[in-house]
């Protein structure tokens, strides 16, 4: 014989949702310190959710010349084809 393992009860009366009496201070304090604990790793989450962002990649390096063949003047120093400066070296 098939007996269902959940039988419906007959409602006696008004089902109340509020506890019969307040709850006690420090579970208010506990349920209080919970959520907001919850609150906290959340936003945690979502803040170690977001991908680190890459900084900026910097321009391209400067080309670098020294100078010290015949006909060029001794020690010149070029950065990008143009002529900055001289090192006064006599040999490197």
């Amino acid at each position: 014989m098939y007996r269902p393992f959940y039988l419906p009860q007959p409602a006696q009366g008004a089902a109340s949702w509020q506890p019969v009496s307040a709850a006690h201070p420090a579970r208010r304090l506990a349920a209080r310190q919970l959520r907001r604990a919850g609150a906290w790793l959340a936003w945690m989450a979502r803040q170690l959710a977001v991908p680190a962002r890459r900084p900026a990649a910097p321009g391209p390096l400067p080309e670098v010349e020294f100078c010290a063949e015949a006909g060029a003047p001794e020690g010149a120093l070029f950065v990008n084809g143009q002529y900055v400066g001289r090192l006064d070296v006599s040999r490197l």
